[in-house]
């Protein structure tokens, strides 16, 4: 059966009344959330995007073009380089939380990013080790390379549950977005 109808001759969609699609707009996160749930400022969050997106045009490169000589490291400096800067202005705003007072924020804040992304890291370097040294060594298990992640998924979630007490709505959402992820 189809749903659409022409408004302004754009074709628009729309579901019978048992599905809304607000609902799938309502459970993405908001900037606010998304800072206050992963504990990064902004600008942290769009350094690893702009990183994520460098890193995948050289992954595209290398994989397009095997003769470029272009090595699995080089590939990924652009998250090794996000992440030392990341970690560069969590000691900035740690220094700064600590002068004004606010010391249990700063060690809070610098333990929590610093969790997060030497996980991070220790998966990046595993899986970059892995394809570099492809040919030359046995197959590694995946889940080996992969266990950092699910250390990480496992921290996001209890942290999802101090936020279900804090905000329920939002709260909530963030546990069934977490639990949902490690049962995938």
């Amino acid at each position: 059966m189809d749903y659409s109808l022409e408004l302004y001759n754009y074709r628009v969609s729309y579901m019978p009344s048992a599905w809304k699609p607000t609902s799938i707009i309502a459970m993405l996160f908001s900037l606010r959330e998304l800072v206050q749930w992963l504990g990064f400022a902004t600008f942290e969050l769009f350094l690893h995007l702009g990183a994520l997106l460098v890193f995948s045009v050289l992954v595209a490169v290398r994989v397009d073009m095997p003769t470029s000589g272009m090595s699995w490291w080089l590939v990924f400096v652009p998250l090794f380089a996000a992440d030392g800067l990341s970690t560069y202005f969590t000691a900035i705003v740690s220094i700064r939380l600590y002068q004004e007072g606010e010391k249990r924020l700063a060690v809070l804040r610098l333990l929590w990013v610093l969790t997060v992304l030497s996980l991070k890291l220790v998966c990046e370097v595993l899986l970059c080790q892995k394809l570099a040294e492809r040919e030359q060594t046995p197959d590694p298990l995946f889940g080996l390379i992969i266990s950092p992640l699910f250390i990480l998924l496992q921290l996001l979630m209890i942290r999802a549950c101090r936020y279900t007490v804090a905000d329920r709505e939002t709260g909530l959402l963030l546990l069934w977005f977490s639990s949902s992820a490690l049962t995938v």
